[in-house]
């Protein structure tokens, strides 16, 4: 079963999100900060990344675009779920290599069309 990688410093919407893939079979992991999730996706290499934006230290756009960037871990798609909903956030986030931006509250069906897309 394919493995996602939740990176959320708020407990409650990384707890959503978890039990809305694992009630779908997905393994998932879950990383509190930019920097986490780095090294996480170097140890684990998950075939997905929903990653927040707002968070302590390296920020969701910064780990997104290391992540994408990197060669050992640019096939690994990244989508940002963020409670930011400008147009100009969606654009930043598509150039630092995300492939999608899901906005928050996010409902179960939107989430799961979305992880759908990108594993096969």
């Amino acid at each position: 079963m394919a493995h996602i990688l939740i990176v959320d410093d708020s407990p409650t919407d990384a707890y959503l999100v978890k039990n809305m893939l694992e009630e779908c079979g997905y393994q998932t992991s879950q990383a509190e900060n930019g920097e986490e999730a780095i090294q996480k996706v170097k140890e684990i290499k998950p075939n997905l990344v929903l990653m927040d934006v707002v968070m302590p230290g390296l920020n969701g756009f910064q780990a997104t675009r290391k992540i994408t960037k990197n060669p050992e871990t640019s096939n690994i798609p990244v989508v940002i779920i963020s409670s930011k909903n400008m147009e100009t956030d969606k654009a930043w986030a598509k150039m630092q290599g995300a492939k999608d931006f899901l906005v928050k509250p996010i409902k179960a069906d939107i989430l799961l069309a979305t992880v759908k897309k990108f594993i096969t």
